[in-house]
């Protein structure tokens, strides 16, 4: 059974959420827009969410998808199971 790509995305999407990178962008914009300085707010009523936009865009999801099923998500053929000792001695 081959991985879809949808839950490919789903997976750098959470990635990319929870990314250190992302948390920066954010704190050093003050959680506010640069553009129009509206700032993010959980209060109750005045709810206005943040995002962090890609300035050059991501253009190579698909490229992203097949590199993953090309190193990651291989056939279950060329999959080994290992022990953590043995897995830690093929890498040694």
């Amino acid at each position: 059974m081959k991985t879809k790509k949808g839950k490919i995305t789903v997976a750098l999407r959470r990635l990319w959420l929870y990314s250190g990178e992302r948390a920066e962008a954010l704190k050093r914009a003050d959680y506010s827009c640069e553009e129009c300085g509206v700032k993010q707010s959980k209060a109750k009523g005045r709810e206005q969410k943040i995002q962090v936009h890609h300035i050059e865009g991501i253009k190579v999801w698909n490229e992203i998808a097949d590199m993953i099923y090309k190193h990651i998500l291989v056939n279950p053929d060329k999959l080994k199971v290992l022990c953590p000792d043995c897995h830690k001695e093929t890498h040694d």
